[in-house]
């Protein structure tokens, strides 16, 4: 098989809400969409209980944000906006949002939420789409969930269960062909380094930083970093993840938390998009301590170019 006659890369990313693809990874998923490999970006479920958090939000003519009906017509607007921004495809697992409880005690999930629906019923539809689309690396959330919202954990759950059963032809029947992708990743959209960086970077600039509390907080109660095994290269795309960051209106303030440190500072101090390798299943080069991956795809490329000269290793789909 020639260079040219070989498969196209697959990259699925697999996220909780509309806007979580733009704030996680979405950089990266645009560098990638922009290099050729074929990106999908899932989303578990509506976002159907997201309140308005931009205060500029302005409602689209025609539509309505009072009822989960009319919340999910927009958010469905504001992500198609997102994908296209980011040069990638979407699709929809179809659950409904569970809202994040708040109080003390916390209150029950609503009736029919995707926090409530069972594990194999949940997983379903993904091992299903992981069956049509074949990514060779899927990316989505720590078993934390990045932060303790009931969809981000599920979104987890359900990521690893079809990444785990996908290629197996016993689970999940009727969902399509076997599938076995190769490598699972998960997001780390501010890790302790990242916002150390940017805070000391804007307070020599002079600049109100937003992140100091964040950091006395988190060094305070010692909570601890999960590791970063991989930083891609990225700025080139920032632009990119803010067209679709704006792309949320309802969520996204354009003056607030996300736009607050200037884009060149950050491209300066801070260029690339955050993993953790939770997973391969083909061979990886040995790194030197401190040493970070640069490329999802790193074991993949070489473990095709195996295939394609009838040399693949155990466990690289046929």
């Amino acid at each position: 098989m020639s260079t040219t006659e070989r498969e196209p890369l697959r990259l699925m990313a697999v996220h909780a809400h509309p806007d979580d693809e733009a704030s996680k990874g979405a950089a990266a998923t645009a560098k990638y969409a922009a290099d050729g490999v074929e990106v999908l970006v899932v989303t578990c479920t509506g976002g159907e209980r997201g309140d308005i958090l931009n205060p500029s939000f302005t409602l689209p003519e025609g539509h309505e944000f009072e009822t989960l009906e009319g919340r999910l017509a927009v958010r469905r607007l504001e992500m198609a906006r997102s994908a296209e921004a980011l040069g990638v495809r979407h699709a929809w697992l179809g659950f409904v949002d569970s809202g994040l409880p708040e109080g003390d005690p916390l209150p029950p999930l609503p009736e029919g939420c995707f926090g409530l629906v069972p594990l194999e019923e949940a997983s379903e539809p993904l091992v299903k789409l992981v069956r049509e689309f074949r990514p060779h690396v899927i990316t989505t959330y720590d078993p934390s969930g990045g932060y303790p919202h009931p969809d981000h954990i599920k979104c987890h759950d359900v990521s690893a269960e079809a990444f785990a059963a996908a290629g197996d032809p016993e689970r999940y029947p009727g969902t399509g062909e076997p599938w076995e992708p190769l490598k699972l990743y998960y997001n780390h959209g501010f890790s302790m380094d990242r916002l150390r960086a940017a805070h000391e970077a804007m307070t020599a600039a002079g600049l109100e930083s937003p992140f100091g509390d964040w950091i006395e907080s988190r060094d305070a109660r010692e909570i601890p970093e999960r590791q970063v095994t991989t930083l891609i290269p990225a700025a080139e795309y920032f632009a990119h993840r803010d067209e679709a960051l704006r792309a949320h209106a309802s969520q996204i303030d354009p003056q607030g938390f996300f736009f607050a440190v200037p884009r060149d500072l950050e491209a300066d101090v801070w260029p690339w998009e955050e993993y953790e390798l939770a997973e391969s299943r083909v061979p990886l080069p040995e790194r030197a301590p401190g040493e970070h991956e640069d490329d999802l795809f790193t074991g993949v490329r070489e473990a095709l170019a195996h295939q394609g000269d009838g040399r693949a290793p155990a466990g690289v789909p046929a």
